[in-house]
């Protein structure tokens, strides 16, 4: 991610003796908005490649990154995680279990960690095959992360997105601001005690996954970036993640189309389903939680602006994403939201044309002509004015 805190390497060589590791050379990395990250090329490796990852975490305290190991180390073994190093000294030398280990050093008040590369790289696009299996390896997660009890005590506190949009707002034009206001009224309204929660990654971007891409396959070889894990619905971490997984963004040069795609998310949710089903409010509440999982990353950028400025940010190691594509994505799923909320499907008995069922989305009108197993049954969108 982007580089913020300078580090010599007199500090990197000492840091990572701290992890049994013997320092070589830092190199930055420059993707990313919040932490301050290094590949850590050691005294083993050849030129040109690095075993580890080096992270300084800005603006999480020390406290939530040990939860974070924690939270790998339960993972290590059932999907592919980097499980932060332990931390090697005269107290923890000697620890027998995972609880005696500690795996972050403070610097500054900052916590630092040291994690294995993994093999892989980012995808610039995805397809439905990985979809469909970043899918499945998010349900795995949030099946497996359920031993972790209480869920709270691991998962770090939600961001006050709350507080961001009331201070955004105020800046925003008119049709910005309503589009905002009425997402985040149709998120209050749903039913929110009813849908299943637990720990959560909620930045699972393309940019957070690794991939084997040889021979014309996609393997999934990396999952990354486990700072924001909180308890929360999971149907919006599955918002957050096909947001990105599911949309094609156009490159400056092509005007940074947005293109989202309707068939990644089918088989998405077809992965996801294949391990953890979806229950009815859940798939009720997706439309909605696809547009405030849009907004929550427009507010994000907008507040990593913010940051940059008060604080006086800048430099080309400060890399700052484009805050209108995620208002652009809201948009989208939002006239979808409206579009629902004025639409029915009915079921049809064929022969004489008799309405067997009345339905809010085309997926529940699917489940209910799946359960009668005939062909005489089809499906019909109708606006609420033409049934009037």
């Amino acid at each position: 991610m982007s580089v913020y805190t300078q580090l010599t390497d007199d500090q990197f060589a000492a840091f990572c003796q701290s992890f049994g590791v013997s320092f070589a050379r830092a190199i930055p990395i420059t993707q990313g908005i919040k932490n301050s990250n290094w590949f850590i090329q050691t005294t083993d490796d050849v030129d040109g490649t690095y075993s580890y990852v080096f992270t300084l975490f800005e603006e999480r305290p020390p406290a939530d990154i040990e939860k974070m190991a924690v939270i790998l180390n339960q993972l290590n073994g059932k999907l592919p995680v980097a499980a932060p190093l332990a931390v090697i000294d005269a107290n923890t030398a000697d620890a027998d279990t995972d609880s005696d280990k500690s795996y972050v050093i403070h610097y500054e008040n900052k916590a630092i960690t040291l994690v294995p590369c993994l093999a892989g790289s980012h995808p610039v696009q995805t397809t439905q095959a990985m979809c469909h299996d970043i899918g499945a390896a998010l349900a795995l997660l949030h099946e497996t992360l359920q031993a972790l009890q209480p869920a709270e005590q691991y998962g770090v506190p939600l961001y006050p997105w709350a507080d961001v949009r009331d201070r955004e707002m105020q800046f925003m034009p008119g049709d910005e601001a309503k589009l905002m206001s009425d997402i985040w009224r149709s998120y209050s309204e749903l039913p929110l005690a009813t849908l299943p929660n637990g720990l959560c990654h909620l930045d699972m971007f393309a940019d957070n996954t690794l991939w084997n891409l040889q021979k014309g396959e996609a393997r999934l070889t990396g999952l990354l970036d486990f700072t924001e894990v909180s308890v929360e619905h999971y149907v919006m971490d599955i918002a957050i993640t096909i947001n990105d997984f599911c949309t094609t963004w156009g490159v400056a040069e092509q005007g940074e189309s947005v293109n989202f795609d309707r068939s990644k998310m089918a088989a998405f949710l077809q992965g996801y389903e294949s391990v953890r089903p979806l229950n009815n409010d859940e798939n009720r509440a997706l439309p909605v939680m696809l547009a405030k999982a849009a907004v929550i990353f427009w507010l994000l950028r907008l507040n990593v602006i913010h940051y940059n400025r008060t604080e006086g940010r800048t430099g080309d190691n400060i890399m700052v994403k484009n805050p209108d594509l995620m208002k652009r994505l809201a948009a989208y799923h939002w006239a979808h939201v409206e579009k629902s909320q004025n639409t029915v499907f009915l079921l049809l008995n064929k022969p004489d044309n008799q309405i067997v069922g009345v339905f809010s989305s085309i997926r529940q009108a699917e489940q209910a002509q799946e359960k009668l197993n005939s062909s005489e049954f089809a499906i019909e969108e109708y606006t609420l004015d033409q049934l009037s």
